[in-house]
């Protein structure tokens, strides 16, 4: 048996999954991690595995369970919280998916088109209008997401400072458990306030028609969908807004690539795919905790054990992508991980896509000069967070 390796591990490099990833997934495919509050949990890093663990009852997202693996020192887990659909199983998760997955379905993302489109613009319009260089995360991919996830909400966005401040506190492995409890209770507690102004006249966006719908079911609880809108709000931006910088910096680095789709955008989206499997910038929304002994690629993994489904590991294993280490827009592998797999798979995953489609055509074909205004070296990449990103973004034109 290998060494028992650390968990969370740290990316060495912004363009590779942490070495140990690789090591793991060829020697010990299905091994131990030390968590940090000095449990452990299995580690799960090849493609297949991966969707097995995902898309398998016998594996819970309930993460109020004493025995979910605790990804941050001093996780907390406080019963009564009001639980979002993340951290629900069958029979509950269904009946939460189902009431807003109707907000999310391609035809209404399409309908959202020319809005995004027009906030993009206004956004470049800013960054070329402001000083050189410029900060792309400050004025295009932080604000982008966020203007849409409110518009979309009914949150005004005069507010995002204070939630992203929060939001940040929250994502930061650093934070202490105390102030990553105040964090979510004061974003949890905003929402609702938000949601009890919206209850006299709900107005026609994603909360007030929950509102409406959940009050005609008779299931309509103000806690309830202040943890839906949470989950929304947060989900909304902040992984979006870093995989439009992060997502930037490699087309740069790669000009051959970046030259493929200003000569033809119809490749854009199969860009957006392998820019989200390249970086997986999420590997922490997918642990689980299992329920029922079962074997996992030749494992068995019994009942009460935490186990994390890595799907960077599994973005990167040769058994499912050919070289997989290398950055290629034409790949077209739509099977990646990146939006998890199975019932929890991303809600706003064609909302995520669309967003990226359009700041990528949009950027590049407005600013055909964009380049980076730092060493790579030196850009603030978000070591530190369970989230992958950066900063800032110093560009120029």
């Amino acid at each position: 048996m290998t060494a028992v390796h650390e968990f969370p591990m740290t990316r060495t490099c912004p363009f590779a999954p942490p070495p140990a990833y690789e090591q793991i997934r060829e020697a010990e495919p299905v091994s131990k991690v030390r968590l940090p509050d000095g449990g452990w949990a299995w580690v799960v890093t090849r493609h297949e595995d991966v969707r097995t663990v995902l898309n398998d009852r016998r594996f819970s997202a309930d993460r109020q369970h004493p025995d979910f693996p605790q990804l941050v020192k001093g996780g907390f887990r406080r019963q009564g919280d009001e639980r979002t659909m993340i951290t629900m199983d069958a029979p509950e998760h269904g009946p939460a998916r189902k009431a807003v997955l109707g907000e999310f379905t391609v035809r209404r993302m399409e309908a959202l088109r020319p809005r995004i489109q027009e906030i993009v613009d206004g956004q470049i319009d800013a960054l070329l209008a402001g000083p050189k260089p410029g900060d792309l995360v400050e004025t295009l991919a932080l604000p982008v997401p966020s203007l849409v996830i409110c518009e979309m909400l009914g949150v005004p966005y005069a507010d995002h400072d204070f939630f992203q401040t929060h939001t940040a506190k929250i994502i930061k492995r650093g934070t202490s458990p105390q102030e990553r409890r105040a964090a979510f209770d004061t974003v949890r507690g905003y929402m609702a306030d938000l949601i009890a102004e919206k209850e006299q006249d709900p107005p026609d966006d994603v909360l007030g028609r929950q509102i409406v719908k959940l009050r005609e079911e008779g299931t309509y609880r103000r806690a309830s969908l202040a943890a839906t809108g949470f989950l929304l709000l947060v989900a909304g931006h902040e992984t979006t807004a870093n995989m439009i910088s992060l997502s930037t910096v490699a087309f740069l680095r790669n000009p051959e690539q970046l030259a493929r789709i200003k000569a033809d955008p119809g490749k854009t989206l199969d860009a957006v795919e392998e820019m989200l499997r390249y970086f997986t910038i999420v590997d922490a929304a997918t642990a689980r905790l299992c329920v029922e002994d079962i074997e996992v690629g030749g494992q068995l993994i019994r009942a009460g054990e935490g186990v994390l489904a890595l799907g960077y590991a599994a973005n990167r294993d040769p058994r499912a992508f050919d070289n997989p280490d290398e950055l290629d827009i034409e790949r077209g592998a739509r099977h990646h991980v990146a939006f998890g797999f199975g019932p929890h798979q991303c809600l706003g995953q064609n909302l995520a896509r669309m967003e990226l489609q359009i700041v990528f055509d949009t950027l590049f074909r407005r600013v055909p000069t964009l380049a980076l205004a730092a060493d790579v070296d030196d850009l603030p990449f978000k070591d530190d967070a369970n989230i992958y990103g950066l900063y800032r973004l110093p560009v120029t034109w």
